[in-house]
């Protein structure tokens, strides 16, 4: 099955990516609040791809 608060966190990011306008802001919250409950949660393989996510995240502010 996997961890789901992982697979949250990379599906909000995903939603993020594409989210425009007004969606924008909102998704990007929703994908930073993921990925901060993800990374406590997570294997440190999962923490090295949740790292590179935030990387992908900071770059669409």
């Amino acid at each position: 099955m996997g961890n789901r608060l992982f697979q949250e966190a990379r599906k909000f990011v995903n939603l993020a990516k594409t989210a425009s306008g007004e969606e924008k802001q909102t998704a990007l919250l929703r994908a930073k609040n993921a990925l901060t409950s993800a990374y406590a949660n997570s294997t440190v393989a999962e923490q090295e791809q949740l790292s590179q996510l935030q990387s992908e995240l900071e770059s669409m502010k």
